[in-house]
């Protein structure tokens, strides 16, 4: 019988053990941060899909254009298996092919992505300048015990010493 009791009572912290690693992965899953990274995930790679689209769509044509129609996503080198004209052919083929149009392609995405994402941060900063510029200055420090008072104050409050008007305070009044 005490084998018994020392089953059930194994069970019984086994389910409250999965219980609080259930709760403390839940707690870290709702985390803000994670949250945050995960909008950041999802968004990053609807993102990325516009900008692969566009480069597809819009820029590769365009670099076919200027290239005498070469299709970047069409270039490769057969490796094995024999001459082709197109890579379709050769993948029917089973031909071994290095296909370093897709690269070109993933490398000018990348630079598209990495030029948008700078204009985007550095657009975000500009407005956050503003904004912290935009606080109004209310106090200054007193010069003799470097308390923080009003800028239109004429004695310390804290020290009580008496606050000189700088030159240029006088001349703009």
């Amino acid at each position: 019988m005490s084998k018994k009791i020392d089953k059930d009572e194994l069970r019984e912290n086994s389910k409250k053990k999965v219980k609080l690693a259930f709760e403390d992965y839940k707690a870290f899953a709702l985390k803000g941060n994670v949250l945050d990274l995960a909008i950041g995930v999802v968004l990053g790679s609807a993102f990325s899909n516009i900008v692969s689209t566009l480069v597809s769509s819009l820029i590769t044509p365009i670099i076919s254009l200027l290239t005498s129609n070469v299709d970047l996503s069409t270039l490769f080198i057969t490796l094995r298996g024999g001459k082709f004209a197109t890579l379709e052919e050769a993948k029917a083929a089973g031909a071994i092919t290095l296909n370093y149009g897709t690269l070109i392609n993933a490398i000018i995405n990348f630079i598209i992505i990495s030029v948008v994402l700078f204009i985007f941060v550095k657009a975000i900063t500009k407005a956050n300048k503003k904004d912290s510029q935009a606080v109004e200055v209310t106090t200054k420090e007193c010069p003799y015990c470097l308390s923080s008072i009003p800028l239109k104050a004429s004695r310390c409050p804290h020290c009580t010493s008496v606050l000189e008007e700088s030159h240029d305070e006088i001349v703009q009044e």
